[in-house]
């Protein structure tokens, strides 16, 4: 696949906000993103404000820039792979790469309000 340009965390703000991207996919990507959860927390990786920017073309092929909650997370090489099944499941996306960075640092205050609620963070 080729390059995506490289994730510059001082271009958007973090956590993803639905809207960034005017393709018509977004929706859906971001709906198959919210059924992706970290097997030791109840809440999808993209109301935790795991994932920091999308990147979506015309042919299909998205890019996913995300974080984790911490580097030595237990489930930090399944998580790839369960993004990568749930976007390949949407109409229209071709591929996916994945990039994980730590700039900036994951915080809660990504995580959504109700996220926030549901693990009694509020």
């Amino acid at each position: 696949m080729p390059d995506f340009e490289p994730f510059d965390p001082d271009a958007r703000p973090v956590p993803y906000m639905v809207g960034t991207e005017t393709s018509p996919f977004e929706p859906q990507i971001v709906e198959a993103l919210r059924t992706v959860y970290d097997p030791e927390i109840p809440v999808s990786i993209f109301e935790m404000g795991l994932i920091y920017d999308l990147r979506i073309r015309e042919d299909g092929k998205v890019k996913v820039v995300m974080t984790l909650t911490t580097p030595s997370c237990p489930v930090s090489e399944e998580i790839p792979g369960m993004i990568r099944r749930a976007l390949l499941a949407v109409d229209g996306v071709t591929d996916v790469a994945f990039e994980l960075v730590w700039d900036p640092f994951w915080k809660p205050e990504y995580m959504t309000e109700e996220s926030r609620l549901q693990l009694g963070l509020w």
